[in-house]
């Protein structure tokens, strides 16, 4: 195996991926079942043994046997053959991530983090929602209310919803925030928290150094997310993994042309993050993966239609492994010939024939090189993987997480003080204020009145000597005591309507 190139297969002859051009991107393409998984597990093996670290979903957990010693069967050592490849059986470093905490170590990061334009992203919101998001996020910075998990979320909208003066005060300077969009905002954090997403917010938030570690004999750790379970909630797997690459691209330094990549990262499911995705969110994807190579990370789209990737994003991937695809329907044909047609073509190749035609296991494979020129397409063999075939089973998953370098780092949540604890306790102090203005005025003003209208004396008792009230006393005592009550009440609804508006329920 070349030092500075990763084997991906052989053609007429053997087809190789610079690491020099490892971070100028890529895409796996190809119809179900035409083997996408093992082209991306033969990349990964490639960029680990390079001291190359690499982040991928593992959507139906076939990729976790990366982590297990691969097997000699016939049809691998007969494929090794064929592309000239000396097989060995290996493993390789790998720590499982999950963001519900059941197949690996949990990921999470803070609200704040986040952000406003991914988090409305994450919720579905319309552009005025966003904006409401937008007000929030500003008025909880300049407030110290830090934004870590959902319930911190929550409590800010309960007090932008119930608090007019707050309303009046945003108004003022940001324009109107409606009761109608915070109360859309809260039923889609509902919706959030109930597909499981309260679990990915909070602290300890991921390291982000923690995904571009190698192990004592220099290899690159595979990062693997499990996201079987994660699908079924496609909109919090496209927005995670976008917000992974954006917290790459702003705390990577800039590193320029280096001789192999920082990080590899593997986006399989590619159309999730571009579906109904608002134009903003395009241009800012197209952005990312235009600057984030300077930054020594290489991106990896993986998905069964090359249709799926905008064109602005499609002609940033330099590196390309076509599998075959169908042609059954008028979009089917579309999608062979804009797959066709991206390849530098080879005149010995009919290369819209070809894609229809391929076998399960071969490719059409065109790569960055020289001075960065793509070469030209040729139909490929794809090398056989050196670690396992198809998952691992429970009890190898849980032995590999006992050994993890990161076991208990993030295991535990840690529930910091932020914007739903202190507008707590700002509730409750203003709660406890309330109860003693309330007990100060009651007392105090019926003393007062009792004073003007019976004359501050004693009550009458045994031994005393008063002579009976008369009639009027009595309904003047009787009249001084209600309002004095009545009054006091009025004043402590008063300022319980105040703190509860500000707030809610205690």
């Amino acid at each position: 195996m070349a030092d500075d190139a990763l084997l991906l297969g052989k053609s007429t002859k053997q087809e190789w991926l610079a690491l020099k051009f490892g971070n100028r991107h890529g895409l796996i393409t190809g119809a179900t079942g035409t083997g996408k998984t093992v082209s991306l597990q033969v990349l990964a093996e490639g960029f680990s043994n390079a001291g190359v670290p690499v982040f991928a979903a593992d959507i139906k957990g076939d990729l976790s046997g990366v982590a297990a010693m691969g097997e000699e069967k016939p049809f691998i050592l007969e494929r090794a053959k064929q592309v000239g490849l000396d097989w060995h059986a290996d493993q390789f470093p790998v720590v499982f991530w999950d963001l519900f905490g059941e197949q690996g170590h949990p990921i999470r990061a803070t609200v704040a983090e986040m952000g406003p334009l991914l988090l409305s992203r994450l919720m579905d919101l319309n552009d005025i929602q966003e904006g409401v998001i937008n007000i929030l996020f500003h008025y909880a910075d300049n407030n110290g209310l830090a934004l870590l998990d959902l319930k911190d979320l929550r409590a800010l909208l309960q007090e932008l919803g119930s608090n007019k003066e707050l309303q009046n005060e945003l108004r003022a300077a940001y324009g109107n925030v409606s009761p109608a969009s915070v109360g859309a905002i809260q039923r889609q954090l509902l919706t959030l928290e109930n597909q499981g997403g309260a679990k990915f917010f909070g602290e300890p938030a991921l390291a982000l150094k923690d995904l571009m570690r190698t192990d004592r004999d220099g290899r690159g750790n595979i990062n693997l997310l499990a996201a079987d379970k994660l699908m079924a909630s496609p909109q919090l797997y496209a927005t995670f993994l976008l917000w992974l690459l954006s917290e790459l691209f702003q705390e990577l330094p800039e590193v320029g042309d280096v001789d192999k990549p920082k990080l590899v990262f593997f986006f399989d499911e590619a159309h999730l993050l571009f579906k109904d995705a608002p134009k903003a969110l395009v241009e800012k994807i197209e952005q990312v993966v235009r600057l984030i190579r300077s930054k020594g990370v290489g991106v990896y789209f993986v998905t069964q239609n090359p249709l799926d990737v905008p064109e602005t994003v499609l002609a940033q991937l330099g590196n390309r492994v076509q599998h075959a695809l169908r042609a059954f329907t008028p979009r089917d044909q579309r999608a062979v010939k804009a797959a066709a047609t991206t390849f530098r073509q080879n005149p010995n190749l009919n290369t819209e024939e070809a894609i229809t035609q391929l076998g399960k296991g071969e490719a059409l494979v065109s790569t960055l090189e020289g001075n960065g020129v793509p070469s030209i397409v040729e139909r490929t063999l794809v090398s056989p993987p050196l670690a396992r075939i198809g998952p691992v089973s429970e009890q190898e998953r849980r032995q590999i997480i006992a050994k993890s370098p990161f076991r208990g780092k993030y295991d535990e949540t840690i529930d910091s003080e932020s914007a739903y604890e202190i507008l707590q306790k700002r509730a409750r102090q203003k709660l406890d204020e309330a109860e003693q203005v309330q007990q100060a005025d009651s007392g105090g003003l019926g003393g007062i009145l009792g004073s003007i209208l019976g004359g501050g004396s004693a009550p009458a008792g045994k031994g005393r000597g008063r002579a009976p009230m008369s009639t009027t006393e009595v309904i003047i005592k009787n009249a001084s005591s209600s309002l004095a009550r009545s009054v006091g009440t009025q004043i402590g609804r008063a300022i319980m309507r105040g703190v509860l508006g500000g707030f809610g329920r205690r």
